[in-house]
């Protein structure tokens, strides 16, 4: 079903940046640079993106989305804005790669009669064991 791989570089002409300050590393430079870089990425409003590609954002991100269906990512952990906005990019190529993974379909299994017959064994030397306790009548 997906034959193309959506990565931040083609998203990027519907992408929105902005800068404010951050809490992460850069000592007395955190309170006069705006390095935090938000990253804003509208899924409902997206050209780029198909109608299925959008249908399996917006449920498999549904936690993460606004309620306008904008997915937000943060990234403030450099000290300059152009690193964080790399981060940021980085963060949204991980979430759209773990989006569209596709889950390995559980394959059902029964235990081998080994282990049902140990299982059986292990009850009934308990059972022996318990019934060796008890006082007689």
């Amino acid at each position: 079903m997906q034959s193309r791989k959506l990565t931040s570089a083609i998203l990027l002409p519907e992408l929105v940046f902005s800068a404010s300050r951050s809490s992460g590393p850069g000592g007395q430079n955190v309170n006069k640079v705006n390095s935090r870089i938000t990253l804003r990425f509208s899924i409902r409003e997206s050209n780029i993106l198909t109608e299925d590609e959008k249908a399996i954002l917006l449920s498999k991100l549904s936690s993460r989305l606004t309620d306008a269906g904008e997915l937000m990512v943060h990234a403030q952990d450099k000290r300059s804005q152009i690193q964080n906005k790399e981060e940021a990019m980085h963060k949204l190529d991980a979430i759209l790669a773990k989006a569209f993974k596709k889950k390995k379909p559980r394959k059902a299994t029964k235990p081998s009669k080994t282990a049902v017959q140990k299982r059986i064994n292990s009850k009934k030397r308990n059972s022996e064991k318990k019934q060796w306790r008890q006082k007689p009548d």
